[in-house]
């Protein structure tokens, strides 16, 4: 079995030139410690207020002059610019961290760093996302301050990355792109080695978006099923049915899935809803394919449901869209 090369990386090893900016053990500690109190109070998107004020204070520490997005939480910092603020000559180079965590209980029970809040945890690797972004960023102003940085570095600070449409739109909106010509970021893979960066050509994760549907009608006694519209039995077949359709409409090369994360109806055994929801996510690798998304909503039902989307636009974002049997 090989080894895993941590807590160090390849560059800082022996052999050969080390890299410009190689960490110092006591940012490296410090890094460590910022991750796990990060870790011990996640904040979903959009409250990602203490997220954003130790991210802030930090940078204004190394004297640098972040920017925190016009929705409130979220931040842009540049470096390597006169002024601090927006540059406006191309050849920045972006540096993207996702900082909300998910609305999900931390199980871990031996640690010492677990989250203390309750139903919420960074269990998708933000925290780690966000030091990364941070800790290369302390670098590159040290290198900047010893005139080695050879262009303008933005770090974006992404809010909002959980929830559809997402933070990413704020960002943009508020400049985060602006005089960008490339964006640089990175996830966590546990299948890929400590110490390791996994790299592929094309896409690696896919656009997402939230998929609802609602289904509606008379209710009734179960003991007489065909005197009204069985919504248990129909929400069943959208859930096996929606999913082998999309697959027949689209290329199948595309990396398109539709999976559901939610399906909820009634509260009694004997008595037939006269309400049904399905929620899930549709993933998809293609651009082409994803702007073709209106064009796919046909659902299976047999009554004449409305369906509405909105206009193609670009996986950063993505959509909602609602079916409706009323």
């Amino acid at each position: 079995m090989k080894q895993l090369i941590s807590p160090k990386s390849e560059a800082d090893l022996p052999g050969g030139a080390l890299l410009p900016g190689t960490l110092p053990e006591e940012l490296r500690a410090e890094l460590v410690a910022f991750r796990r109190d990060l870790h011990m109070h996640p904040e979903l998107g959009n409250q990602e207020f203490r997220t954003t004020a130790a991210i802030k204070e930090r940078l204004e520490r190394a004297g640098l002059r972040p920017r925190v997005l016009a929705v409130g939480t979220g931040l842009i910092c540049d470096i390597g610019t006169d002024t601090g603020e927006r540059p406006g000559a191309q050849g920045v180079l972006a540096l993207r961290a996702d900082i909300d965590a998910l609305p999900i209980p931390d199980t871990k029970t031996e640690c010492a760093y677990r989250s203390t809040v309750p139903d919420r945890a960074h269990a998708c690797g933000h925290d780690v996302h966000t030091t990364v972004v941070l800790g290369t960023g302390l670098v590159l102003a040290d290198l900047h301050r010893q005139g080695l940085l050879p262009r303008p570095v933005r770090l974006v600070f992404q809010p909002a990355e959980e929830v559809l449409p997402g933070g990413a739109k704020d960002a943009i909106e508020d400049g985060a792109l602006d005089g960008v010509d490339r964006i640089l970021a990175v996830h966590c893979d546990p299948r890929v080695d400590a110490g390791r960066i996994g790299l592929r050509e094309g896409p690696i994760t896919s656009a997402c978006d939230r998929l609802e549907i609602a289904l509606d009608g008379p209710g009734g006694h179960t003991a007489r099923p065909h005197l009204t519209t069985d919504l248990v039995t129909a929400a069943a077949r959208v859930a096996t049915d929606a999913p082998a359709l999309l697959s027949r409409r689209v290329d199948s090369r595309s990396g398109l899935s539709l999976t559901w994360g939610r399906i909820e109806s009634g509260h009694a055994p004997n008595v037939i809803p006269q309400h049904a929801e399905l929620a899930g996510t549709v993933r998809c690798l293609n651009l082409d394919t994803w702007r073709q998304a209106p064009t796919w909503w046909s659902p299976p039902s047999t009554r004449s449901p409305t369906c509405t989307a909105p206009s193609p636009r670009s996986p950063t974002y993505g959509e909602c869209r609602r079916w409706s049997t009323r």
